[in-house]
Order: C-alpha cells, then sequence, then structure tokens
C-alpha cells in the first residue's frame, strides 16, 4: 500500500513540474512576441522620426531661400 501511494505522488510531482516546465515555455514565448513587437514599434517610430525631421529641414531650407 505505501509503494502505491509513493508511486502516486511521485506522478503527482512530476505533473506539477511538467506544468511549471509548460506554463514557462508559454511565458517566454509570449515574451519573445513583445520584444519583436517592441522592435516593430520602435523601428516604426524611427521612420517616422526621420521623415519628420526630412519635413523641417526642407521647410528650413525654402525659409531661408525666400
Amino acid at each position: 500500500m505505501l509503494k502505491i501511494v509513493l508511486v502516486l505522488l511521485i506522478y503527482a510531482l512530476a505533473g506539477c513540474g511538467a506544468e511549471v516546465v509548460g506554463t514557462a515555455a508559454t511565458g517566454a514565448a509570449i515574451k519573445k512576441q513583445e520584444i519583436q513587437e517592441g522592435k516593430r514599434t520602435e523601428e516604426r517610430m524611427r521612420t517616422q522620426i526621420e521623415q519628420a525631421t526630412d519635413v523641417s529641414q526642407q521647410r528650413a531650407r525654402q525659409d531661408a531661400e525666400k
């Protein structure tokens, strides 16, 4: 009887470990996706800033020519 209880306890603990590993893997995948989204957002913002800078420089040149 004791052996059966020990085996069941071992299986229960192993199951908890597997759940923790699965949860950690899911969390890591979510973080990876968040990082990728952040990089895309950063690149879009960099492009918008460059475009705004170009427009400002063009306007400054046009004002200087007048």
